[in-house]
């Protein structure tokens, strides 16, 4: 047991993939190391963590179900500042809230390790936001990113020396969940099953995956059913495309699903349309259960999971016109497809839960 304070912050948990890595790289910390604390507005989700593990949240039941990112983010800065009085040794690991996190460690003293966990594409759009973000990260003492391709962004827009350090994949548990029995009669036989999951905002452009199966409608006489799982602002825009164009009965919204496994076991197809990621992990979690994965090339880590397109086809971001190819091309030839999974089920290798979680330990310490 490494004699050490670790502090993971984490300012506004939900059912993503950053969630999902806190998660397991907080629990994995707890048999490493002395004492692991998790300050969080989202009092929720103190189950996910071990009991071992001191989570730091608002006492009032007003904070549960709170979607307000900037007031959680205020609040979870202030029991920061407070436990830093009580505790001021330790080393801090933040996964949300980067940037403000950063300025007050910087202010305490405290050493402080930011992981991004998406493409700079996305959030550092115009001159002033640029130079905001390229100067307040400089001051962290280490940046963890997780793609390569993530790693050299940093390099080249803001001249940053960053470690890769891909996200830890627990293929067991992912098979294991998948295993629950489900009453899902959506899918069929004889025809084309697809699903995408992920929350249903303008990132992940789901729109670009209904514009391509409104063509294929129109154009093949493929039979297909799509599934999209998710929560999210623009899920009424969308069930008003799909009734828009009679696609209801090829085309089905689901609620986010806290385990969605059962259904990507069933389908056939993962469809990411993203228009920037960091790694994102339903990509792996489906070469797990051995789907196919059709992906937009977006930056960053599609392409790196797929191998530049040797374990699965990448489109271009936003392109309905490409997509529609890539879904055809599936169709048209499941027998070569069925090849480059087989590929890309053996790279999954270099996710490993337990030496990707060892670099964190190895890091941190």
């Amino acid at each position: 047991m490494i004699k050490k304070n670790i502090l993971l912050f984490a300012p506004e948990l939900g059912g993503g993939g950053v969630e999902k890595n806190l998660f397991l790289i907080a629990n994995y910390f707890s048999t490493k190391f002395q004492k692991v604390t998790v300050i969080s507005a989202s009092p929720e989700y103190k189950n996910k963590f071990k009991k071992k593990i001191e989570f730091i949240t608002p006492i009032s039941e007003f904070w549960i179900g709170i979607k307000n990112r900037r007031l959680k983010i205020i609040m979870s800065l202030f029991l920061l500042i407070r436990y830093y009085f009580k505790n001021p040794k330790f080393t801090l690991l933040s996964f949300k809230g980067n940037l403000y996190c950063c300025l007050i460690c910087k202010i305490l003293g405290i050493k402080v390790i930011l992981r991004s966990n998406a493409s700079i594409t996305g959030w550092s759009k115009g001159f002033l936001r640029h130079f905001f973000y390229k100067n307040i990260s400089k001051m962290a003492d280490k940046i963890i990113v997780n793609s390569l391709e993530f790693k050299d962004e940093y390099k080249k827009k803001f001249k940053i020396k960053t470690h890769c350090i891909y996200n830890p994949l627990n293929k067991d548990e992912i098979i294991k969940n998948s295993k629950k029995k489900i009453v899902f009669s959506f899918f069929k036989r004889n025809t084309n099953n697809f699903i995408s999951i992920g929350r249903l905002v303008d990132q992940k452009d789901q729109i670009t995956i209904l514009k391509s199966f409104k063509q294929l409608k129109e154009k093949t006489n493929y039979k297909f059913k799509l599934l999209i799982i998710g929560n999210g602002i623009n899920k009424n825009f969308l069930n008003k495309f799909i009734k828009k164009n009679n696609l209801s009965l090829h085309i089905k919204i689901m609620n986010f699903q806290k385990n969605p496994f059962p259904y990507l076991k069933k389908s056939e197809v993962l469809i990411l349309s993203s228009l920037f990621e960091g790694l994102p992990n339903v990509l792996l979690e489906s070469l797990s259960l051995k789907k196919f994965v059709i992906s937009s090339d977006c930056p960053t880590g599609p392409k790196e999971i797929l191998d530049y397109g040797k374990n699965g086809l990448l489109f271009k971001a936003n392109d309905e016109n490409d997509l529609l190819k890539k879904i055809i091309y599936y169709i048209q030839n499941k027998k070569k497809c069925k090849f480059l999974l087989k590929s890309g089920v053996k790279r999954l290798w270099r996710f490993d839960y337990h030496s990707n979680l060892q670099k964190y330990v190895k890091l941190m310490n």
